[in-house]
């Protein structure tokens, strides 16, 4: 009986590979191309984006910063993340 492969670049994986992790292309992703959304920028990237999860799906928001309370629109959406841009700042206080 196989409990697994030996990959290449990791250790032992399983045998059904990534299928039923994450969003992936397996699960819809929460948002779409041109929908808006408030959020709140969590944390900054390594390049310097500001990130915000929308149902747990990371989202990169270019000149913000962790705090920051604002309304976006995604630009891109990927199979791992979404990319969007200041609309406006939300007035949560």
């Amino acid at each position: 009986m196989e409990r697994g492969r030996r990959s290449r670049s990791k250790g032992l994986t399983s045998r059904f590979g990534a299928k039923g992790r994450g969003f992936g292309r397996y699960f819809p992703k929460p948002v779409e191309v041109d929908k808006e959304y408030d959020v709140e920028v969590q944390e900054l990237s390594r390049r310097g984006d500001g990130i915000a999860r929308i149902k747990g799906f990371v989202t990169f928001i270019p000149n913000t910063k962790p705090g920051d309370n604002v309304r976006i629109r995604i630009t891109r959406v990927g199979r791992r993340f979404a990319e969007g841009e200041v609309v406006r700042e939300s007035s949560e206080e």
